[in-house]
């Protein structure tokens, strides 16, 4: 399989780099091809801009989708974005590893969603009517392919439990998890999420380690979190509502993983 890893860490000698480098003779040795768009190795610009659409009036206002939309179906996209989009085509699973700065993607990793994610590509794909709206949440681009977060916290992992202070961590990535990977198509295996780095000894980095090792190895038979499909028949359309009488028994986010 072709896996392609889009990382976001500034120093290769820290935690994250190890990881990656371990995570990707890991995945060579299986006998996977692996690709990685190192972010800050490359540069990579985040700040999505006029200069992204090599098509656009640029005496007209700059009105990103229909730029994005253009550009894109006229072929007309920066060469860094067209590259990734290549990339992300090519591969059968998606790996973003980051740490979690500030509850989220760095923003250099958001930025890198926001360019190579464009109309017609990342969002605004299939039809849209009343009884569809678009190819998204389980449809898409993406769909067949996997994806997957490997995230580094230095909080505790009880901060980030049901009760915990910093909130459950599956709601803080839910919108990387459903938005950002579930939305244009992917099935979003559980994120691998490694707690307290400042803590990290020799012991404990060789554990985490092989239990990445293991994760890795079920990138193609691991369960997929069971996200609900838009146009699978549990949402009102066009108002996006959950229908009456599922959900059941769940509070927030929850409402939106499938009944069993």
């Amino acid at each position: 399989m072709k896996v392609l890893m889009v990382y976001a860490h500034p120093e290769p000698r820290s935690l994250n780099g190890a990881l990656r480098d371990f995570a990707v003779a890991h995945l060579r040795a299986s006998g996977h091809e692996v690709l990685v768009s190192d972010l800050y190795a490359m540069g990579w610009k985040a700040a999505l801009d006029g200069d992204d659409f090599l098509n656009r009036d640029a005496s007209a206002p700059l009105k990103v989708e229909l730029a994005s939309k253009y550009a894109f179906e006229e072929n007309a996209q920066s060469a860094d974005i067209a590259n990734e989009q290549k990339k992300l085509l090519a591969a059968d699973a998606v790996i973003l590893q980051f740490p979690l700065w500030w509850f989220t993607m760095p923003a250099i990793l958001k930025g890198w969603v926001e360019r190579v994610y464009a109309y017609g590509f990342g969002y605004g794909v299939g039809e849209h009517s009343d009884r569809r709206w678009g190819d998204r949440y389980g449809e898409g681009t993406f769909k067949g392919k996997r994806a997957m977060l490997i995230v580094t916290a230095g909080g505790w992992a009880e901060h980030y439990a049901e009760r915990g202070i910093n909130g459950r961590i599956d709601d803080l990535l839910f919108p990387i998890n459903h938005g950002v990977l579930h939305y244009p198509g992917f099935d979003v295996l559980p994120s691998f999420v490694i707690y307290r780095t400042g803590r990290m000894d020799e012991a404990r980095y060789l554990r985490t380690r092989a239990e990445l090792g293991e994760r890795l190895d079920t990138l193609w038979s691991a369960e997929p979190i069971p996200y609900r499909t838009q146009n699978g028949g549990d949402y009102e359309i066009p108002s996006m509502q959950l229908k009456s009488g599922l959900g059941i028994g769940r509070l927030g986010l929850d409402i939106h993983l499938a009944d069993r």
